[in-house]
């Protein structure tokens, strides 16, 4: 059992560190919307500390960098939703059907990735909905299996990628090499391989 557990630790850690820092969510308040700059902060500390990338605290204060100042009150993102979780929940449970809960974990991080990232839309459920050229970016959407009940292992999976949740130049694809026929997937340049699928940016 202790080997088991160090080996998905181990890979969760390997995902984790392919352009990710983590986050320990702070015990915040969720009607807490304001935070008052204290001497010493940072966008990046404080987005340590309430969970929330700096990029995002950047976005809904209208700050054209990163300088903040001591008694400057600063705007607080919203907390991702319950629904937004279980959406990601359930494409989780249709993505990673029958892959080892790191695999689950990695795929609820690539939409988070793709969130934090300027090439994507900036929600959970834009992301997961989005059209490209006529299609949906994940077959589950297209297929309908979106539509299915989590599993509770997803749940898990994306409370865990949620704590987890960072910026940078993590994860933003993922796909089955044994079974995908896009040749332009082939070119992204991989992050780590978890069961069948293998990671990419």
């Amino acid at each position: 059992m202790r080997k088991q557990k160090t080996v998905k630790s181990f890979v969760i850690a390997t995902l984790l560190g392919a352009g990710l820092f983590t986050f320990h969510h702070g015990q915040a308040d969720a009607a807490q919307s304001n935070y008052t700059v204290k001497k010493g902060d940072s966008l990046w500390k404080i987005g340590k500390k309430y969970g929330v990338p700096a990029k995002e605290l950047k976005s809904v204060n209208n700050l054209d960098n990163s300088m903040i100042y001591p008694n400057e009150t600063l705007k607080l993102p919203s907390q991702v939703s319950e629904a937004d979780k279980e959406l990601l929940a359930k494409l989780v449970t249709a993505e990673a059907k029958g892959e080892p809960y790191a695999g689950q974990v990695a795929v609820a991080t690539v939409v988070l990735n793709r969130v934090d990232s300027d090439q994507f839309p900036d929600s959970i459920h834009s992301v997961i909905y989005q059209d490209i050229n006529g299609h949906y970016a994940f077959s589950p959407v297209e297929n309908g299996q979106i539509n299915q009940p989590a599993k509770p292992s997803a749940v898990k999976a994306v409370d865990e990628a949620l704590k987890f949740r960072g910026k940078g130049n993590g994860s933003l694809f993922f796909y089955n090499p044994e079974t995908s026929t896009s040749k332009w997937i082939f070119s992204t340049q991989e992050t780590v391989t978890i069961g069948h699928h293998r990671f990419a940016k």
